[in-house]
């Protein structure tokens, strides 16, 4: 099995570089400077961790570097419970990626790979049009928090009978951190973020790390996915992803909580995409059909010379 098989795999090298005054964890698997675009790897939250993407090190097999990081807040990464909405934006991840790219001498050739909140982050990025980018991935991301926030109300809506009366009396409460309401959530999470039972341990591990120090997740997003009140509640970046050039794959599972209304504007604005969409999958496609997600990623890398 492919997720087996990722795990298995020993990274080549691992640390951390500076980055201002702080420091950003990494691993990388395979070798850098092979001749091949290093695959880098954003993963969402914003405020989670690398591990529920670790398969993707199998790519590595194939002769694809991957590189896996924390970013900043969360995981091997500096931690700074407290710094308040002022300090998490969206350009601190954006000059962190860069960072990155610079600090492990890729910068002049790779291609990016963004889950959830690292869709959003990687298409800012790409829309800049970096040199050295050569393709995007674009994995079960929202194109516009408006347009995610009001998709979690029809998601919401078509809770069995309670859930959601439930969610929103604590919501309303502000009790959202009691276990009547992670009970409710679960239900949701179950349905639309991981849809596997039980959770595979490699994502269990970045859910806790959230938790562990939520100081990122909740400033930015909020309490829970369908209920985002931070920072990132009315940001999007439909207004400049026709400007990214690079070849781009959209991933998404049919009952993702990044909905098709989501994802279509990815489709409708970036100029060379592509859609491929996981029938037996919610949020987390690289872990419910890792086999299918290992083929169509490293079709997509062939597929970029």
């Amino acid at each position: 099995m492919i997720e087996v098989r990722a795990l298995s795999l020993a990274p080549s090298a691992k640390g951390t570089v500076p980055f201002g005054e702080y420091r950003t964890w990494y691993r990388v698997t395979g070798e850098l400077h092979c001749g091949r675009p290093a695959l880098v790897v954003a993963h969402g939250g914003p405020g989670a961790t690398h591990d529920a993407l670790v398969n993707l090190a199998a790519l590595a097999e194939d002769g694809w570097p991957v590189v896996h990081y924390d970013q900043i807040g969360n995981g091997g990464s500096t931690h700074l419970p407290g710094r308040g909405a002022d300090f998490w934006t969206v350009q601190l991840f954006l000059d962190e990626l860069d960072n990155l790219l610079r600090s492990l001498r890729i910068a002049d050739d790779y291609v990016l790979f963004g889950h959830s909140w690292g869709g959003i982050l990687a298409a800012k990025h790409a829309s800049a049009r970096p040199r050295g980018l050569r393709g995007l991935v674009i994995a079960d991301a929202p194109a516009s928090y408006p347009v995610w926030r009001s998709e979690m109300e029809r998601l919401r809506s078509h809770l069995p009978p309670g859930v959601d009366d439930t969610l929103r009396r604590h919501e309303t409460a502000g009790t959202t951190d009691s276990q009547e309401y992670l009970q409710a959530m679960t239900v949701f999470y179950n349905r639309h973020v991981c849809r596997l039972n039980p959770w595979p341990r490699e994502y269990m591990a970045t859910f806790m790390e959230v938790y562990n120090d939520p100081t990122v997740y909740f400033t930015m997003n909020g309490p829970t996915e369908f209920l985002v009140t931070g920072t990132l509640r009315d940001f999007s970046v439909t207004d400049c992803i026709a400007d990214i050039e690079v070849p781009t794959l959209l991933i998404s599972g049919r009952y993702d909580e990044a909905t098709q209304a989501v994802v279509q504007p990815y489709q409708d604005l970036i100029p060379d995409v592509r859609w491929e969409i996981f029938e037996e999958s919610s949020h987390v496609p690289n872990l419910e059909e890792p086999e299918r997600f290992h083929e169509v990623m490293l079709a997509f890398l062939k597929s970029l010379g």
